[in-house]
């Protein structure tokens, strides 16, 4: 089951509009496996706030990815590990699902936690000067007039020898994995936008082999700037 993103977003103007008169500034940024977002996030995030020093009339730039199971959980009122299978790409089969609502106090569908996860990218970014990896961020803020979205990719080989140099795995085993990873994470985001859906393209896709990390920093920067949104 999707959730209808434009259902959604209006429901969540209702919740409360003041909120959303002019949300963001937002980036997301989406990847490949073995792709750097975070270490490209962390580096951004510490460029923009260089630049914005002594100018900032919010709170500093910060990235957000951690942050999005611990702040799902507690919307939800559950321990993290019960909602940690969304995002490792998992879903709970039919009997230990009903298994699990039978002994849980506190049980929650995967509809409901994916809900929330939404509901908690779309609070990070209405606050603004956020930079969110992954979770399907281009699809639920992309109507965000100031809003950007990067797509970290690089050719398969190249990042297979990342990846098992990471789980010191061998070439095969990375391979399979990067493919799964990848497969997964196109029907996370696919679930919020919709298969098949054209309405979340990125802005910008940046290929990691070719670039240097800095490199991808002052890109974005440079596309931030191109839209007035520093």
């Amino acid at each position: 089951m999707q959730i209808d993103l434009s259902k959604y977003l209006t429901d969540w103007y209702k919740e409360d509009l003041s909120k959303n008169i002019f949300p963001g500034p937002v980036v997301t940024v989406s990847r490949e496996v073995g792709c750097p977002a975070k270490g490209i996030a962390a580096c951004l995030t510490k460029e923009l706030n260089k630049i914005k020093k002594g100018q900032l009339k919010k709170h500093p730039w910060r990235w957000i990815s951690k942050e999005i199971l611990m702040e799902s959980a507690r919307e939800l009122q559950v321990d993290s590990s019960q909602i940690q299978h969304i995002f490792d790409y998992k879903s709970r089969g039919v009997l230990e699902d009903l298994l699990f609502a039978q002994s849980k106090d506190y049980y929650k569908s995967d509809l409901k936690i994916r809900s929330t996860i939404a509901k908690v990218i779309r609070k990070f970014a209405n606050e603004g000067n956020a930079v969110i990896v992954g979770r399907g961020g281009v699809a639920i803020t992309r109507d965000i007039p100031k809003s950007l979205h990067i797509f970290l990719e690089a050719p398969l080989e190249w990042r297979t020898i990342r990846v098992a140099e990471k789980l010191d795995c061998s070439i095969e085993q990375a391979r399979s994995h990067a493919q799964n990873i990848d497969k997964k994470r196109t029907h996370f985001r696919d679930y919020f936008q919709g298969k098949g859906s054209d309405y979340t393209r990125f802005d910008l896709k940046l290929n990691c082999m070719t670039l240097e990390a800095q490199e991808i920093v002052e890109i974005i920067i440079g596309a931030l700037k191109t839209k007035s949104m520093l």
